[in-house]
């Protein structure tokens, strides 16, 4: 097992080798994160607004990860499986209309 794991990691930096850019420029070798432009410096602060969706995202990716035992024993839980996953649900969409509200996915 962790011979494949090295032959994996070893054939990622082959192709990547291969694949990358092979005339490395400043603009080409520039980070670029959540939207901003990259300006010199790092010491600006990011929005709140990037904190909002990557919590809302957290949440919802973690809680996704108990629909498969909900889905598993559908036919064991009944009624009470279906009204808790329309209320994880519906409290998913509180949190994207209050997001949508507050103006934190409009990407200026």
């Amino acid at each position: 097992m962790l011979l494949i794991g090295l032959g994996i990691g070893i054939l990622a930096i082959i192709v990547s080798a291969i694949l990358g850019p092979k005339k490395p420029s400043r603009t080409k070798l520039m980070a670029y994160e959540s939207g901003n432009d990259p300006l010199p410096g790092g010491r600006e602060r990011f929005p709140v607004h990037f904190y909002l969706v990557a919590m809302l995202f957290i949440i919802f990716d973690i809680e996704t990860a108990f629909f498969y035992p909900i889905a598993v024993a559908y036919g064991k839980l009944g009624a009470f499986a279906f009204w808790e996953t329309v209320t994880f649900v519906a409290l998913v969409l509180v949190g994207y209309i209050y997001i949508v509200r507050k103006g934190v996915l409009e990407w200026d």
